[in-house]
């Protein structure tokens, strides 16, 4: 049974390739070619555009599969992208309270937030590719030999098992949301550092340019230390949401386009969340438990299989609560947060 939709569907991959550099063109090319500050309205709409484009594509995964392998796979391949896809969605959201701290910190103008965030996700398209298929690899390659545990014969994998651990870990420690971000001096970070191991930074930004010239002398703008501070810090997301979805599936296109969708949508999701993030507060608890929820699935994996179905409607339920209590009982002192950063 052919199961990889690449085997099934190679022009699929050249679809998704092309759909990803066309809107992306369009975005940078087009819409916004000029910086400015994103309105609700234009957020609201690409938000839409690539929530529709990531569902049309989970659409197109099942009649892919439905028709060349029947519809259980079909179902099981389709709810393991929209597992993934939600998951990756849901952190993104709740890493976007982080960008505004970020933002906030280098007093970042309106007007430079897209630019900041495109070039940060073009970032994310590379590394992501990195992290998914070479981890895949790594697992299909860290499995032990069959054995008997607790009286069943069972494969481990290595890499499953530290993943699994470590999300029951993370989730553990996320727990509770951003309270020991919320004094970081962002300045003084990797990405802050990498910039100015190479160039002089100057004080202030010449408007939408990465270096400018002073006194004769080639410099970096801040605007170059925020995107290299936003690139690592989308690294270190991945750390969580990369094992999460290993757990979804191991078909690396699924996880990977799924992935991509999500964050490509990010963009507009931060402009028309970014003055309402506080009715989101509770989020990182329902995070919390899902990393956890994961992790534990990994760990059983051997002995118990929860299906891909199962593990969309554990993931949805908790996530559907979390933003209910969150929209129930706001995050007032996040609230006057963003009204100070509002004043810059």
């Amino acid at each position: 049974m052919r199961q990889n939709i690449l085997d099934l569907h190679p022009a699929l991959v050249w679809g998704f390739a092309i759909t990803v550099v066309v809107m992306l063109l369009l975005d940078l090319g087009i819409f916004n070619k000029k910086s400015h500050e994103v309105s609700s309205k234009e957020a609201t709409i690409w938000s839409v555009v690539w929530i529709s484009l990531s569902m049309i594509f989970s659409g197109i995964v099942y009649w892919v599969f439905n028709d060349a392998e029947g519809h259980k796979l079909a179902v099981e391949k389709f709810t393991q992208y929209q597992a993934a896809y939600w998951i990756e969605k849901a952190l993104s959201v709740d890493n976007l309270f982080v960008f505004i701290l970020v933002f906030g910190f280098f007093k970042v103008p309106k007007h430079l937030h897209h630019k900041v965030l495109f070039w940060g996700i073009i970032g994310a398209l590379i590394f992501r590719a990195i992290f998914i298929f070479a981890g895949i690899g790594i697992i299909n390659v860290t499995y032990l030999p069959e054995m008997e545990v607790f009286g069943d014969p069972v494969k481990i994998n290595v890499v499953m098992t530290l993943f699994g651990l470590f999300l029951v870990y993370a989730g553990i420690k996320s727990w509770g949301g951003h309270d020991d971000q919320e004094d970081e001096d962002y300045s003084d970070s990797a990405g802050a550092k990498l910039v100015k191991s190479f160039w002089k930074v100057s004080s202030t930004y010449d408007g939408d340019k990465f270096f400018t010239i002073q006194n004769g002398i080639k410099m970096a703008t801040p605007l170059l230390v925020v995107v290299a501070v936003i690139e690592f810090t989308d690294v270190l997301f991945a750390v969580d949401s990369i094992p999460a979805i290993f757990a979804i599936s191991n078909d690396p296109f699924i996880l990977y386009t799924s992935n991509i969708f999500a964050i490509l949508g990010l963009r507009s999701l931060y402009f028309l969340l970014a003055n309402f993030i506080y009715m989101f507060s509770k989020l990182s608890y329902g995070l919390a438990v899902i990393l956890s929820f994961i992790g534990v699935k990994m760990l059983i994996a051997p002995w118990i299989h929860i299906p891909s179905p199962v593990s969309l409607g554990i993931v949805g339920g908790v996530l559907l609560i979390s933003v209910i209590v969150s929209m129930l009982f706001p995050d007032n002192k996040m609230k006057k947060q963003l009204e100070e950063n509002e004043n810059i």
